[in-house]
């Protein structure tokens, strides 16, 4: 056994999710990792009772994005600084946002340049989705293979949005790509043409309130597009991840994938369980507040979110934290179109909350599922695994301490992100943070924030996939 001296910290009381299931095991941490798991562990430098406690491995949040370069001449809310400590506040001790490159620039400056946004601001660790808008010949010989090799191992495409959508041969050398390479390309699924041509429909005909938001981006899109997607992917024989799944139509395409044995994953995000159409529908323009892309569905499509997420089909619980002000949500007034609103709204702090409330404490999900959707999976599929994503000897020590039965009204006032709003106020939890531990250092402790910018440091990813020929069984047909 680690001799008592040893010790850095160590937390003792706490039931903890461990891999074989939750145990009342002391935790040791030496040099910022785990170094022993075990009942009535020696003192430490550092103690801490979690008596009454329980102690997860620190959320890994995949799909948020911060510090990004303006859309449209705005820019989000969140830097690196404030999106982190809401992150920590949150009980995530992992993000991995997008650097997004969009046409004729080069992806390399665009990683460099938020490499430069981040190093001195970020205050858990982080890595870098690569945003693949411009997939031409230097990019996909050069710039993208160096960058996997320099630990940013995930790729993400659109199937639209103006200057970030790729066509479908565009689509099949990213693919390609990604499969010589062993990296994981995230999907945006959603059919442009039909966003474009109900959306001009519905402007030419006068009807721009909120509302038409939903409409334009209709379910038949994103199941047309998830199919295609999958269908790519077939084609190349590499994984994809399916991002921010929203109707029931994509989980019934990715579940259909799925009995086929295809690689395929897919992710879901609070808002689709806890906000809906109604939301966006008001009758002013407070419903800009839950605009984001693909868009809360009618409440008919939650009980399918829910069902993915129990048989494995959605295996990932992201947040997509995209957050804008509400003055530029409206930026063109009381009459603002529903196309003219930004697409995006904040969520990294209170994701776990909102899905241990009503997973966990709402007897839909076991403990050992919760960590495996907010955590462990996405460590998995995005190369942190098992360094981050897990309590075990060797892993960072990165852990969440919950008071499982602490009630909060969720309310923008008691939140740590940099955005005017949360759309979630007024909501009540059971379940929440109060304690955020990350590489052995508390960041977080039940108020008090310790964690000061630039502690954060950037993590070279592995490989999650082993690369392989491309097209060998095509080419050699």
């Amino acid at each position: 056994m680690t001799e008592a001296s040893t010790f850095d910290l160590v937390l003792r009381g706490g039931r903890v999710a461990l891999p074989d299931g939750v145990k009342a095991v002391d935790i040791g941490v030496c040099d910022g990792r785990i170094a022993a798991l075990d009942e009535r562990l020696p003192a430490g430098k550092q103690e801490i009772s979690a008596k009454d406690r329980l102690i997860l491995p620190g959320g890994v949040d995949s799909h948020c994005h911060m510090d990004q370069q303006p859309w449209e001449g705005k820019s989000t809310a969140d830097d690196f600084q404030s999106g982190t400590l809401s992150a920590l506040c949150g009980g995530t001790t992992t993000v991995i946002p997008f650097a997004m490159q969009m046409r004729d620039q080069s992806l390399r400056t665009i990683v460099e340049d938020y490499h430069n946004r981040a190093r001195p601001k970020a205050r858990i660790d982080y890595g870098f989705h690569l945003i693949v808008g411009d997939p031409s010949a230097a990019v996909l010989r050069h710039e993208i293979p160096d960058l996997i090799r320099e630990g940013c191992t995930s790729l993400k495409i659109y199937l639209t949005y103006e200057g970030l959508k790729l066509d479908d041969y565009e689509i099949l050398n990213v693919l390609d790509l990604a499969r010589t390479h062993g990296a994981m390309v995230m999907v945006h699924a959603e059919n442009d043409a039909c966003i474009r041509w109900l959306t001009d429909k519905f402007v030419a005909a006068r009807k721009t309130q909120l509302r038409y938001h939903v409409k334009a981006h209709p379910e038949i899109g994103d199941r047309e597009a998830t199919f295609r997607a999958i269908s790519f992917a077939e084609l190349i024989e590499t994984p994809i991840l399916v991002s921010h799944v929203s109707a029931a139509g994509a989980v019934e395409e990715i579940r259909r994938a799925k009995a086929r044995g295809l690689p395929v994953y897919a992710e879901t995000c609070p808002q689709y369980l806890f906000l809906s159409a109604e939301d966006i529908d008001t009758h002013d323009l407070s419903g800009s507040k839950c605009v984001c892309t693909p868009p809360p569905r009618d409440k008919s499509n939650q009980p399918e979110i829910w069902r993915g997420i129990l048989d494995g089909t959605l295996e990932v619980f992201s947040s997509d934290h995209s957050p804008w002000n509400y003055a530029d949500k409206i930026a063109e007034g009381a009459d603002t179109p529903f196309h003219r609103v930004p697409n995006g709204i904040p969520g990294i702090e209170t994701r776990l909350p909102l899905l241990f409330s009503a997973g966990v404490n709402g007897g839909r999900l076991t403990l050992e599922k919760f960590v495996e959707l907010t955590s462990a999976m996405p460590a998995r599929l995005f190369g942190l695994y098992p360094r981050k994503g897990v309590i075990a000897v060797g892993s960072d020590a990165d852990l969440a301490v919950w008071d499982p039965d602490r009630v909060v009204t969720i309310a923008n006032n008691l939140l740590h992100h940099a955005t005017d709003y949360t759309p979630y106020e007024g909501q009540t939890v059971r379940g929440w943070p109060v304690m955020t531990i990350s590489r052995g250092d508390v960041v977080w402790d039940d108020g008090i924030v310790t964690a000061a910018p630039g502690r954060g440091q950037f993590i070279e990813r592995q490989r999650p996939f082993p690369p392989q020929q491309a097209l060998s069984r095509i080419l050699a047909s």
